[in-house]
C-alpha cells in the first residue's frame, strides 16, 4: 500500500487547521487593538490638550 499520499493530506489539514487558527487570532487581536486604540486615543489627546492649556497660562 502507498501511504505517502494519506500522510501528505493528513499533514496539509492539519497545517490547514493551523493556518485558520492563526488568521482567527490576528482578526480578534486586531479587533482588540482597534477598540483599544479609540479609548487610549481619546484619553491621550484630552490629556494632551489639558497640558498645552496649562502651558499656555505660563507664557501668557
Amino acid at each position: 500500500m502507498d501511504d505517502s499520499g494519506q500522510t501528505s493530506a493528513e499533514f496539509m489539514l492539519i497545517f490547514g487547521g493551523i493556518f485558520v487558527v492563526v488568521l482567527l487570532v490576528i482578526y480578534m487581536y486586531n479587533n482588540y487593538i482597534n477598540d483599544l486604540s479609540g479609548e487610549i486615543a481619546s484619553k491621550e489627546v484630552n490629556e494632551f490638550n489639558y497640558q498645552l492649556k496649562t502651558l499656555k497660562n505660563y507664557f501668557k
